[in-house]
């Protein structure tokens, strides 16, 4: 099969023909129909994960079960599917709660084995972690929810717990930013985006944001406790930076609850949180980390229903050799939304 390659760290990505995937005890393997380039596939490239060389990253996706391995039940040849990013092992405590997210044995296509930058992926544990396509989902849209939709989905929902007319304030206006700002809107909540790149915050505002704020060297926390009248309910770091975090802490009022999505890579060491706010101010600091497939049912009727509508995200689509051009510059690009891979061009 034809698979976009990496073989070493920061190393000029190639396309090239790889043995094809077997499928695994209990998994599948899926034909690709859809691949998102995610900056979580930057920061594979770039070193920021531990993961062997050579490389196919690749974690959001969508496509057609090609092959079942023995143990399935619940999925045969041919059925459309999408997956969360994180895989958990069906058996522990964590997956039998529904929460395997944070599975100790877990999966992950494109940084625990190779991913869907390629044909065909393999896939562990199917019967705990595929989720089938609604018949009116295209493979694009139904890529879109399995890392950044569904990422801000468990953050907001999961993990925040969002109330309607609450102040939003989302930090990072890339796709897991975007969604975040039109999943606040769909729950009812007043969302606002914060940015350094004006064309995101034009898209932001289309799509949900009540007020767009230019990351230009300004006081945001100032400025968005200027906008709230005392600062934001919940803050997300869409980014992960440490001044990215720090401004989404310091955009909290009183009480207020921080989700932190965005990686803090370890390149960059121990990143400094305002802790004397946090503990002055009681605010909570939460992790979230993806969304398991028991919980995709609350995201997918909210598609149904055109509250969200995810493939307004979806920019551009391109094949894999320009996704090889484009993984290096991720962290430097300005296209607002999301960039859809499909491997069969």
């Amino acid at each position: 099969m034809r698979a976009l390659v990496l073989d070493a760290v920061r190393g000029v990505p190639e396309v090239r023909d790889v043995p094809a995937p077997e499928a695994p005890d209990g998994g599948v393997v899926v034909a690709v129909e859809a691949t998102g380039l995610c900056r979580s596939d930057w920061h594979a490239w770039a070193g920021h994960e531990d993961i062997a060389w050579p490389h196919v990253p690749g974690h959001e996706l969508a496509g057609t079960i090609a092959a079942v391995g023995a143990g399935v039940e619940r999925w045969r040849v041919g059925d459309r599917v999408t997956v969360p990013f994180v895989c958990g092992c069906g058996r522990c405590e964590h997956c039998l709660a529904g929460d395997a997210q944070v599975c100790p044995d877990q999966e992950q296509p494109g940084f625990t084995h190779w991913g869907s930058f390629a044909e065909r992926v393999a896939l562990h544990a199917a019967d705990a972690n595929l989720v089938a396509i609604p018949e009116d989902v295209d493979a694009a849209t139904a890529a879109s929810l399995g890392c950044r939709f569904a990422t801000a989905y468990r953050a907001l929902v999961g993990r925040a717990r969002v109330r309607p007319g609450e102040r939003v304030v989302v930090v990072g206006a890339g796709g897991v930013g975007l969604s975040a700002v039109m999943i606040a809107r769909a729950l009812g909540a007043v969302p606002i985006a914060i940015d350094r790149n004006p064309e995101a915050l034009l898209l932001a505002a289309e799509l949900g944001a009540e007020h767009a704020i230019l990351a230009d060297g300004r006081d945001v926390p100032a400025e968005v406790a200027a906008l709230t009248g005392g600062g934001a309910h919940v803050a997300v770091d869409a980014v992960g930076s440490e001044r990215t975090a720090a401004d989404a802490v310091l955009s909290l009022r009183r009480r207020g609850r921080h989700v932190q999505i965005g990686l803090l890579p370890a390149a960059e060491g121990h990143p400094r949180i305002p802790m004397d706010r946090v503990i002055a101010w009681e605010l909570d600091l939460l992790g979230s980390h993806g969304m398991a497939a028991a919980d995709y049912p609350g995201m997918l009727e909210l598609v149904a229903s055109g509250a969200l509508q995810p493939q307004r995200l979806v920019r551009r689509t391109v094949g894999l050799d320009d996704a090889g051009l484009l993984l290096p510059e991720v962290d430097r690009s300005t296209l607002a939304g999301i960039t859809m891979i499909d491997p069969r061009r």
